[in-house]
This record gives structure tokens, sequence and C-alpha cells, in this order.
């Protein structure tokens, strides 16, 4: 049996049914989808609006065409004076270069120079293209002429245009730019990018030109300030030099053949005598040794290898040779040995004369050197004195020589400065060159339709999304079987789906319709929110009339009674009854007879066959309802019911406006809220319910009413095995069994 499932209490005055969960707060992206689908038609309005907008402004729009001139940029001007044989490598400065390049591309005097080298200002078709027409008197024509007072105030607007009209589009990671113009007329575009390009390297040259004369005059100034000085120096170091009596020559080096230096003659001479000293020092010191050789020897070595003397030794010898041989045979009387004897002993006279000879000469040899040894000594000291002297002497000397050398360095770097500078302002090197100069565009750059298009669906989606979020912000009304829960902060029992070409009763005898499913779903749920299953007395109400509730009591008295439970509906809205119509009835007896007093309940009672159950009208429409509801009959009634019915159903009146329905709620078990899809606001059903508990009703429960599942697209539906209420209630009440 339902009714002995375990069961779940809400910690408040609802209860918490299993279905609870559906009313969890969904998934961000799901929320979007759901508000995306409930407002689809609007979304595909705003975008299909736009479509139609976007192609009509793009079929209106004047053609406009794009002329491109490519550039190139170089960091820094071809060397031609210095080969350096290399560019130099970019870093990341040459960014703020390059930006400023960029700048200078887009300025306003480059603009208005365009202009007044096409004879732009002046132009009366130029004005009227981009349709730039004032009121100004420099733009008032004058016999077909604008005046020339107003030419510097067409200027500046001349520039203004053609700079709005032109896009400055580097390429990336390259020096390359290029420039696009666009206007309505191609040849105009092609004129003006080429113009631009070639302007701009003009612009640039001149400010090179400008630099260089401003270079060149003022190093020309200090050339003429530096020229001073070095001949001044000059004058000052030559006048010293005169009175001193420094007279010094110039010095080369052998490997530039460039002065370098000056030296003294002083200096030259001393350093010449110190060389002939130490050449002279040399020769007395060797003449000397030969002399004292030849003193202790007896005889030097030049006797030795003087010829004279080594040929009369030899003869000696000879002779001596034979006067031995003549001792050996006779005695020294003999006269052929006398006569040799005696030529040996002139020759030895003759060698000793020789030798002497030989010895004065090194005697005298050693003499003279000794004597040109002194005079060189005397001559070396004496130029020592004066070189000592003329070093004092420079010092001063030094101090103005240095002077001029560092007036004559300056002078001579800025002489090279001011000559670089000169060659390369003659040459005028340029650091812009035109790579592809601008063609005449063949077609239009805009409007292009797919494009804009493109753009339209997407502004319709933007528009359209908005729109979507702005209405779902200001539609209040329960749409979705979700917001039930989430927004009213009622459990959701089910969701009944909108019955169409059929009366709610004629769907509820068909017990394959998806009203009976959708009940039967309600009546599954239903038996969760007490410990004893279904409520034995529970009312349905609603905010408003019309929402659905007397079809909510009608269909759950059905699904009831054909679930074997003895059940009875009693039409509690006695200012506007409708229950004795499903019957065929009058309300002549009813609900107010009894509350007037009347007890006989089976006379005011009357059965539904075709349904199952038994019914009670409203009875006799009373002058105030609310009094008869005020007392304790209602309970009564509903307590004399409950011993012959397992089940008492009140359809009870509207919340709003009226105060039979807190009254009817506080007498019952519970009450059961239905609530009209894309029908009633949430405020409203709120401040109802606020009501209610008020009045200290337990409310069971909400129903979602006229339900139609295809408005929201949010994954309800009736069809097999997807009804919201029928098949997640069952799923739900199967897991708890």
């Amino acid at each position: 049996m339902l009714s002995s499932q375990p069961r779940l209490k809400a910690p408040g005055a609802a209860s918490i049914l299993p279905v609870a969960a559906s009313g969890d707060r969904l998934p961000i992206l799901r929320q979007y989808l759901r508000i995306a689908l409930r407002w689809r038609y609007v979304i595909i309005g705003a975008v299909v609006s736009c479509i139609l907008l976007g192609t009509v402004v793009t079929l209106l729009m004047t053609p406009k065409y794009t002329a491109t001139a490519t550039i190139e940029i170089s960091r820094e001007a071809d060397k031609v004076t210095n080969i350096p044989g290399v560019d130099r490598e970019a870093s990341v400065a040459d960014q703020e270069f390059y930006q400023t390049q960029y700048g200078l591309l887009q300025s306003r005097s480059l603009s208005e120079r365009v202009a007044r080298q096409l004879r732009l200002v002046d132009d009366p078709k130029f004005y009227q293209m981009f349709g730039a027409t004032s009121n100004d008197p420099a733009f008032q024509l004058v016999n077909g002429r604008y005046p020339v007072s107003g030419q510097a105030i067409r200027q500046r607007a001349a520039g203004e245009i053609l700079l709005k009209r032109l896009n400055v589009d580097p390429t990336r990671l390259s020096r390359l730019v290029d420039l696009h113009f666009t206007s309505p007329n191609p040849d105009f575009s092609a004129r003006i990018a080429n113009s631009w390009a070639e302007n701009f390297i003009e612009t640039n040259l001149e400010r090179k030109i400008q630099a260089t004369s401003y270079g060149r005059n003022l190093l020309q100034r200090q050339l003429a300030d530096y020229k001073q000085r070095l001949d001044a120096s000059q004058r000052q170091l030559v006048g010293y030099a005169s009175a001193e009596q420094i007279i010094n020559l110039p010095s080369q080096t052998a490997s530039d053949n460039r002065t370098t230096s000056e030296r003294s003659i002083v200096a030259d001479d001393l350093a010449a005598l110190n060389t002939a000293l130490s050449q002279a020092t040399a020769d007395r010191i060797q003449a000397e040794a030969r002399y004292e050789q030849a003193g202790r020897a007896g005889a030097s070595t030049e006797a030795l290898r003087n010829v004279a003397i080594n040929n009369l030794r030899q003869r000696r010898a000879e002779l001596a040779a034979e006067y031995q041989q003549l001792m050996v045979r006779f005695e020294p009387g003999y006269p052929a040995a006398q006569a040799l004897k005696s030529q040996i002993d002139q020759l030895d006279r003759s060698i000793g004369r020789e030798e002497g000879r030989v010895s004065g000469s090194l005697q005298a040899d050693y003499r003279e050197a000794q004597q040109r040894q002194n005079a060189l000594q005397a001559k070396v000291n004496q130029l020592k004195a004066s070189y000592l002297d003329l070093r004092r002497r420079s010092i001063q000397y030094n101090i103005y020589q240095q002077e001029v050398d560092t007036n004559r360095a300056l002078y001579d770097g800025l002489l090279q400065r001011f000559k670089e500078i000169g060659v390369a302002g003659g040459v005028g090197v340029n650091n812009v060159a035109i790579v592809d100069p601008a063609d005449v565009p063949q077609k239009p750059s805009s409007p292009r339709l797919l494009l804009n298009i493109a753009a339209s669906i997407l502004a319709g989606l933007v528009i359209g999304a908005a729109l979507a979020l702005a209405l779902e912000q200001i539609d209040e009304a329960i749409a979705d079987p979700a917001e039930v829960e989430r927004r009213l902060g009622l459990p959701l029992l089910g969701s009944v789906p909108k019955v169409e070409d059929q009366t709610p009763k004629e769907a509820l005898k068909d017990r394959k319709s998806e009203l009976v499913d959708a009940y039967l779903a309600i009546q599954t749920n239903l038996a969760f929110t007490t410990e004893h299953g279904v409520p034995r007395s529970f009312a349905v109400t609603s905010t408003r009339p019309a929402e659905g509730k007397s079809t909510t009591a009608l269909a759950l008295a059905t699904t009831l009674a054909r679930g074997g439970r003895r059940v009875i509906l009693i039409d509690g809205d006695m200012r506007s009854p409708s229950v004795h119509h499903l019957g065929g009835v009058d309300h002549d007896r009813g609900l107010s007879n009894f509350l007037s007093g009347d007890d006989n309940i089976g006379a005011l009672t009357f059965s539904m066959k075709d349904l199952g159950f038994t019914a009670m009208s409203a009875g006799p429409i009373p002058p105030n309802a609310a009094e008869l509801l005020t007392g304790n009959r209602l309970s009564l009634l509903i307590e004399r019911l409950l011993e012959s019915y397992d089940h008492v159903l009140i359809d009870s009146p509207p919340v709003m406006g009226l105060a039979d329905a807190p009254l009817i709620a506080g007498r019952v078990e519970g009450v059961i809220y239905a609530v009209e899809a894309h029908g009633i606001r949430a405020t409203m059903v709120q401040i109802a319910l606020g009501r209610l508990s008020s009045a200290n009703a337990h409310v069971l429960g909400g129903v979602l009413t006229k339900f139609e599942a295809r408005k929201v697209h949010s994954g309800y539906g009736y069809g097999y095995g997807y009804e919201y209420g029928y098949s997640y209630g069952r799923d739900r009440s199967a897991a708890k069994a």
C-alpha cells in the first residue's frame, strides 16, 4: 500500500516530496539554454530583423574602394661614406623608432602636405565626395571658387578628411608598412596612397637635411673658434722658442711617415758625440792593449804579421841552417862560416830595427786614441751642460707645445666631422623606400554583404539574448515546473498538460489520456506528504479563478476512487459553484445548507457514477459565505464525512480577494495549491501563500496546471517515458518501495 511507504517531512510548513529534487537549481548553462528556448521566437525575430536591416543598409551604402601602398622603413640609413658591410641588428629599443615612424605617417602636417600637393584644398568636388559641407565662410563658393582668405581653414579640414580615411597597417615582425586609403573613387584612393608614401619620403629627407644643416652650421662656428685658439697657441710657442733660442727639428716615424714629435739640435749633437765617445773609448782600449802586449812579449802580433819581418826571419833561418851544416865539418873560423855568420848578424839587426818601428807605431796609435777620447769626453761634457740648460728652458716650451697639440687635435676632429656631415648631407640617403605602389582597386572593399550579414547575425543574437534575459527578468509567470519550488518555495507534486479539443471530464474518462497519467503521478507523490499516505481531508485552491483548481480536485477525486477509495468531493466555492454542473444537478441543496444547520448529509450529496465518487454541491449561494465558514460546522462536516469516506476533497475558492480559502484551509489536513502555467505572476502566488501561511494552513505542494511543454522545451513532456509528473513520480515511488 502507498500509505505504508516511508515519508520525509519538510522542516517547515510544506513537506519535502520525492519529486522535490526536480526543483533543484539547474546548472547555469542549462538555465541559459532554457531561457533561450523559451524566448526562441524573440531571439529569432531579433536575428531576422538584424539580417534584414543589415542587408538593406548594405545595399544602400555607397561602395568604397581601398588602395594599398607598401613601404619599407629601415632602422638606419645605409652607409655611404663609411662602409661597415652589415646592417645593425634590430633590438627591442627599435620599437620606439618604428612607433615614432607610424605616428609620423599619421601626422596632420603630412596629411595637409598631401592635400596641398594634389590641390585638394580648393577643389569643391573633393569636399562634395566626402560630404564635408559647412556654413563657414571659407567653404562658400564665390564665382565657382573658394575665397583665398579661408585657405588655412580648408587646408586643415582637407587634412582631417584624408587622415580619417587612412589606415597604417605595419606587417608583424618586418619593416614593411601598408598604407590603406579608402574613398568612393578608386582612382582617387590610389592617388592618395601613392602621394602619401612619396610625401612621407620627402618629409623624411627634409628633416634629415635640416638636422644636417643645423649641425654643419654649429660645427662651422666651433671650427672658427678652435682655429683662432690654434693660431694663438702656435704664435705663442714660436715666440717663446725664438726668445729662448730653442731649435727643435721634426722627427718622423718609419711606419706612417707622420710627424709625431720634435727633437732639439743639442740632443742630436749630444747623442752623436756620445756615440763617437763610446767608439773612441773602445779604440783607445784596443790600442792600449796592443801596445802593452808588444812591450811585454818583445814582439807584438803586428810584428808577427809583418811581411818584411817574416821574410827576414825566413832568410835568417835559411842562413842559420847552412851555418850549422858548415859547423859540422868546419871550425867557426872557416871563412865561409864567418861569412854566413856575418849575414846572420846583419839579418838580426834588420829584424830588430823592424820590430822597433812596429812598436813605435803601436805607441803612436795608442796616444792618438787617448787624445781623441779625451777631446770627445770634453765635448760631451760641454753638451751635457747645454742639454740640461735646454731642458730647463723647455719646460714652458713643452707646456705651450701641449696646448698647440690639444688645439690641433680638437680642430682636426671637428674638421673631419664637418667633412662627414657635408658628404652625408650632400648624398641624401633615405631609410624609407616604396616597395609596392598602390594600384587602382578593381572591386570595392566595402560594403561586404556576407561580412555584414554575419555581423548582423551576431548583433541579432546579442540583441535577442539581451531581450530574452530582460523579458525573463520582467516576466513573472511560472513557465517551468522547476520554478514552482525555486520561485515559490513549494514542493512540486506534478505538472498537468493543457487539455484541448475536449473537456476535462471527457479526458478523465479516457484512462489512457495524458491528463489521467499526470494526475496519477500527482496522486502518487501526494502519498508521500503524510505518514498515513494520501491526506484524508485536503482542499484544492489557487490564487485566482480559472487556474485549474476545480479540474485538479475533480481529477484527484477520480483517481482516488479508481484506486478503490471512498471519496467525496465538496464544492467549497459557494460564491461561484461549479461541481453541480459536472453531475448534471442543481445546487439547491449542498454545503451552505449544512453550514446553516441542516444535518441531513445524505440529502445534500449526489453520486457521480461515471467517475466513481460522491459529490456535494455548494448549495444555495449565501449572502456572506465567510460568515458560514467561521463557525465549527465545516470541521463537524469533515469529521462526520470521514466516518463514511476515506478521503474528503474540497474544491476551495481562490485565495486572493476572499476570506473563504484561508478559513477552509485551516479545517483540512492539507492544501494542494494549483498554479496556472504561463499565466499567473509569481508575486501574486507568493502573496496568496502568505495569506494561507497566516491561517496556519498546511500546504502540501503545488500543481502546475495548463502546462505546455513546447513553450519551454526544457525536457518536460507527456510522451511515453518522458512525462515529468507521471514518469518521474512513478520512478521515485518505485525507488521508495
